[in-house]
């Protein structure tokens, strides 16, 4: 019969917190730079601009389609091969990356529909006082679909997080990373990864914390 060794779980927490700045390193410059791509993306797909657009969706359609890990592999080692100047490219660095585009493609989707929500008479009106399209979707438009997307760009972020466990099969230490070196060195796998588990899950608790005081500070200025 499997003892459960609690002392054992408990010094896993200290080891394994040392991590976590990797984790959040991975998770918040995903984020970043993935909801800029999808800004981007979510725009060119509204717009309808020929031929992009076309390319976009299908670039959205793959990314939201296929497994994470099948992407970070493919951006590791496959891309590497055919790309000299990504040849030097660490685990960190393309860990960030795989989780951008996959971000990124996720939250296109949701960008668009936010943008989609907001009144087009309001978009016709800044056009009929002269201001371009750019100027009216980013002063006028951009800031009111925002406020309708956080709910969802906030489940992408936490799904970030848990994506990020991903990073240690291309070598990055992070939180899933150092749960799995202890759990080999000690062949304890049920305390270590149930002290891992323990750790995503509080994060995520936390996170979601801050999502409710930013959606309630939104809805009150409204």
């Amino acid at each position: 019969m499997y003892i459960f060794d609690t002392d054992f779980f408990i010094s896993l927490f200290p080891i394994i917190i040392k991590y976590i700045k990797v984790t959040l390193q991975i998770s918040i410059s995903s984020m970043i730079y993935g909801l800029l791509l999808a800004t981007i993306i979510a725009l060119i797909i509204h717009f309808k601009i020929k031929v992009v657009s076309q390319l976009l969706k299908i670039w959205v359609s793959i990314f939201r389609g296929t497994p994470l890990v099948t992407q970070l592999f493919f951006i590791y080692f496959g891309l590497a091969q055919v790309i000299p100047f990504l040849k030097n490219m660490n685990g960190l660095t393309a860990a960030i990356l795989g989780l951008t585009l996959n971000a990124s493609a996720h939250m296109s989707e949701a960008m668009r529909g936010a943008i989609s929500s907001v009144d087009k008479g309001q978009m016709e009106a800044c056009l009929s006082i002269g201001m371009t399209n750019l100027r009216a979707m980013t002063r006028v438009v951009l800031p009111q679909a925002m406020r309708v997307a956080v709910p969802a760009l906030s489940n992408n972020f936490v799904e970030i997080i848990k994506g990020s466990a991903m990073a240690f099969t291309i070598g990055v230490t992070e939180l899933m990373g150092a749960a799995q070196m202890e759990g080999a060195s000690n062949y304890k796998f049920f305390e270590t990864f149930l002290a891992v588990m323990c750790t995503y899950w509080i994060i995520t608790l936390i996170f979601g914390q801050f999502q409710k005081l930013l959606e309630n500070k939104l809805s009150n200025a409204y």
